[in-house]
């Protein structure tokens, strides 16, 4: 699945394209939750893309208007992290493109499930990721505790989820 002249390829974090959409995803983040966020602050960075990881930008006429990635929490499962479209180029599939794209991915890397938080004031997210299938799930690791956390998950594997590690096929 792809949205019209989109075009999503794996990109370093830290490169120029993946840190001026973090940056955006983060002046709008502190609009929504100023409550949250220290005047001054300094900006978010990325990390380095780690072992069974993926960082992905998506990209229209050339320019870089989206992007996520996949961060690893155990063996069988994997956080989409970084999920952000710019505001011009919304609601005409880019984000799709790029959970569906992530999803790919996870399932290739051999993850049995993927986990995501979004912010209890990002509704217009939360209804993307129910209608891409993911179910929500109490907060988990760093978003226990946080009163703005809603969690998502979605099988992949279901076969895996009564196995022992050691009985998978």
């Amino acid at each position: 699945m792809s949205a019209p002249g989109v075009r999503i390829t794996p990109c370093d974090p830290r490169g120029e394209d993946a840190l001026a959409l973090l940056r955006e995803a983060a002046i709008e983040a502190r609009e929504l939750y100023p409550e949250l966020h220290v005047a001054g602050a300094p900006w978010p960075t990325n990390p380095p893309t780690p072992p069974r990881g993926v960082y992905l930008v998506a990209y229209v006429d050339g320019l870089p208007v989206g992007c996520g990635a996949l961060r690893p929490i155990d063996e069988r499962v994997v956080e989409v992290r970084r999920m952000y479209v710019r505001r011009s180029v919304r609601r005409i599939g880019i984000a799709r493109a790029l959970l569906a794209r992530l999803e790919q991915l996870a399932r290739e890397l051999g993850y049995a499930t993927m986990r995501l938080d979004a912010g209890c004031r990002q509704r217009p997210a939360m209804s993307l990721y129910e209608s891409c299938g993911f179910t929500r799930i109490a907060p988990f690791g760093e978003y226990r505790g946080d009163p703005t956390s809603v969690c998502h998950e979605l099988a992949l594997r279901a076969e895996w989820s009564d196995k022992p590690m050691s009985t998978r096929a």
